[in-house]
């Protein structure tokens, strides 16, 4: 076993301030006496390859250095190998990126020197993973939040506009609204079937997303539940006027709004001919239906 932490790095995380950032974050992890191997990513879900060698390598503590996207495709790295059991694979985050959302819950700082010295002294919880089987039997893990419908459209729309940094999130946003089309949904949770033209339905591991948006009533990462929330026919105007309780966690109060809890759920769009965006931690992964469940505790990550 290999107890140094192993890096990977993407350089385009932050619009490049992963690649500038590293000369400071190298010293300052040399200056703390952390032991460290690295690597960076070169092209789309490299990490996920990274990890894999990483941990045949011997490596069990890994540092995802770049933002939800970054450490999305490092949980998918570390769920999808056989080499040792998930539990014994410890995650830490210096967040730098456009949203940085999973660091929120956690309240793990996005300054550099800080989240390194959490690494150095903080605690490791062990953490539930959701898990999304999609059509064409892809299996796809997530550490934050996962969804389907109007917030897969926004992370679709979110590509082509990361370059103008957080405010790409609201740009994206306001295309949403202005071209969604809300989708007829048939629903299985807690052995009940519901069928609702929804806006999107989300499922939380933990309470933050779409660059600080709180869709998500009452998580706790590591319960072995889902913190479900279906927005039901909402419209353009019932979002601008309640706008500030998409991000004070509010929302979930709106009376086309249900909340649930469960380690399941199966949604379906009522017509094969609708095939809606499916996202998890803010990557697009498929579109179609999705049926979703928990492994419990399954990764252990560094916390404050």
């Amino acid at each position: 076993m290999n107890t140094n932490w192993f890096l990977i790095i993407n350089p385009t995380s932050g619009n490049g301030k992963s690649k500038k950032s590293w000369q400071h974050i190298s010293s300052l992890l040399t200056n703390q006496s952390i032991p460290y191997s690295f690597a960076f990513t070169e092209y789309s879900k490299h990490e996920i390859e990274l990890v894999h060698n990483a941990i045949k390598n011997g490596f069990t503590k890994i540092i995802s250095v770049g933002g939800d996207g970054t450490l999305h495709h490092i949980v998918n790295g570390i769920m999808s190998q056989n080499f040792v059991d998930t539990t014994t694979i410890q995650i830490a985050v210096i967040p730098i990126g456009t949203g940085n959302d999973w660091v929120k819950t956690y309240n793990i700082p996005t300054k550099i020197e800080k989240s390194i010295l959490i690494l150095k002294n903080g605690k490791s919880i062990l953490q539930d993973i959701g898990k999304l089987e999609t059509e064409n039997n892809t299996v796809t893990y997530f550490n934050n939040v996962a969804g389907i419908g109007y917030d897969g459209y926004v992370v679709n729309k979110l590509k082509k506009l990361k370059r103008f940094g957080g405010i790409a999130y609201l740009l994206s946003g306001i295309a949403g609204l202005l071209f969604y089309k809300k989708t007829d949904f048939k629903i299985e949770i807690n052995n009940q079937t519901i069928t609702e033209k929804c806006l999107m339905t989300i499922f939380g591991i933990c309470q933050f997303s779409g660059g600080g948006m709180q869709f998500t009533k009452d998580v706790k990462p590591s319960d072995g539940l889902f913190d479900i929330t279906i927005a039901k026919n909402l419209s353009l105007l019932d979002l601008i006027l309640n706008l500030p309780k998409l991000y004070n966690g509010n929302i979930v109060n709106h009376r086309k709004v249900s909340t649930y809890k469960s380690n399941s759920i199966k949604v379906s769009p009522k017509t094969t001919s609708e095939k809606p965006f499916i996202q998890a931690d803010g990557e697009l992964i498929n579109s179609g239906s999705v049926n979703v469940s928990v492994v419990q505790k399954a990764i252990q990550f560094i916390v404050p």
